[in-house]
């Protein structure tokens, strides 16, 4: 049986090899931080899951928090309206076929590591660096990369035809809160889009210490919400997030009035550049680490598909593993394996991209008709699952005429008000 090596504990590389490990792999785990280190850090993400990425973690056995975190049951959008302040130029909602979910990761991944040890699998605590890989090359059949961050993860090559930009597209802040008023008649996240200012949205999860709203600000460059690089302490940034709220979105402003943050880490603000990477790396020594996730395909968060891409990344990779066998894990094969998850991940990066950019006309139309039409609403809220969905009526001015008017004749001719909170 083939020794495998995995570097990074967060959803994609914990998943593989706790997967691996259920198929009967010797796996070894890497990562820099211990559970408690996790349990007790900052917020890493807002990790909103659709269905399709929570099966596979069912699949595994790993479902464990299921029972006790908030379902997310639907997709709402809001425009504030660009000439009259205080007021919508559209909004809509929609439920989704299937429920979504959101584990704080300072929850999820230490439980994890914790399984993972009870079930056979050697874990490492140690940062990883150059030298590091090439240790781990020389004792194991096959090793992956599935850490986003880390100085080694800049070794793998720009794929530049690939990468659409070369710098960040927006600020990011995230806030943990408790005490906000939820949606009715149905949870869910609610989207608002923002002209010329960036994108805020929210939806409940589950942390450390309960249910919980994530709070997510997106704000363009230079912008009115780029706004974040000197707030260091844990009041100011909870304070700053309801400012911003007020200032520009009034009837999220309502279900604010009694804010509270989780804890003194439940924040975080920064900016990467979306951007693809070529999947192998050759090491000085000639021995080569398959990359896999976010470590190669790195999404801006405003379409909520970090973790979704990590598990769906798991799970192509799992399958390629075991059909593979006893051979020799080649250039050639990592190269493969990597395309099978790109011709998933490459309809994410286009929907994500094309989020980040001023809207054309016709996406304008599109998101507006789905105000007048619940099956319209219904697609751009179910897409978010599986955005392979959106191909080609997001895209094409044409086909999301044609989309539009498809819809429109469907049964329900009203998606659901989003005025109630």
């Amino acid at each position: 049986m083939p020794r495998i090596a995995i570097v990074g504990a967060g959803q994609a590389g914990l998943q593989l090899a706790l997967g691996l490990l259920a198929q009967g792999y010797p796996v070894t785990l890497t990562t820099n931080r211990t559970g408690e280190q996790i349990r007790s850090g900052k917020v890493m993400s807002s990790q909103c899951m659709f269905n399709t990425s929570l099966q596979t973690e069912r699949d595994l056995g790993l479902n464990f928090w299921e029972q006790q975190c908030p379902a997310v049951e639907g997709i709402g959008l809001t425009v504030p309206h660009p000439e009259l302040p205080g007021e919508q130029l559209f909004s809509w909602s929609a439920r989704l076929d299937r429920y979504a979910q959101s584990v704080d990761q300072r929850l999820k991944m230490p439980v994890w590591m914790d399984e993972f040890v009870k079930r056979g699998g050697e874990l490492v605590i140690a940062d990883v660096g150059i030298a590091e890989l090439e240790s781990l090359t020389q004792s194991h059949d096959l090793v992956l990369l599935a850490a986003g961050k880390g100085e080694v993860v800049n070794q793998f090559a720009k794929d530049t035809e690939r990468s659409q930009f070369s710098q960040p597209q927006r600020a990011l802040a995230l806030t943990y809160v408790q005490g906000m008023r939820p949606m009715s008649p149905f949870s869910r996240v609610a989207f608002n889009l923002i002209p010329g200012v960036g994108e805020y949205f929210v939806f409940p999860a589950l942390t450390t210490n309960g249910p919980c709203e994530i709070m997510v600000f997106e704000g363009v460059p230079s912008g009115p919400m780029d706004c974040w690089q000197d707030i260091k302490t844990p009041e100011a940034h909870l304070a700053k997030s309801l400012e911003l709220v007020r200032q520009y979105l009034p009837w999220e402003a309502e279900r604010c009035q009694h804010l509270t943050l989780t804890d003194d880490q439940g924040f975080l603000s920064g900016r990467f550049t979306p951007m693809v990477r070529q999947p192998v790396l050759t090491l000085p020594s000639g021995r080569q680490v398959l990359g896999m996730a976010d470590a190669l395909v790195v999404n801006d968060p405003i379409t909520g598909q970090g973790s979704n891409n990590a598990a769906k990344c798991s799970k192509v990779y799992l399958q390629a593993i075991l059909e593979h066998g006893d051979q020799a894990f080649g250039q050639d094969w990592m190269e493969q394996t990597f395309e099978q998850y790109w011709d998933y991940a490459r309809h994410v990066v286009a929907w994500t991209n094309s989020m980040l950019l001023p809207p054309p006309q016709h996406l304008l139309e599109l998101l507006g008709a789905a105000s007048q039409s619940l099956p319209l609403a219904s697609a751009i809220s179910n897409g978010f699952d599986d955005p392979r969905q959106f191909s080609p009526w997001w895209f094409d001015a044409q086909q999301c005429q044609a989309f539009i008017q498809e819809k429109r004749h469907a049964r329900g001719l009203s998606a659901q008000p989003d005025h109630a909170a």
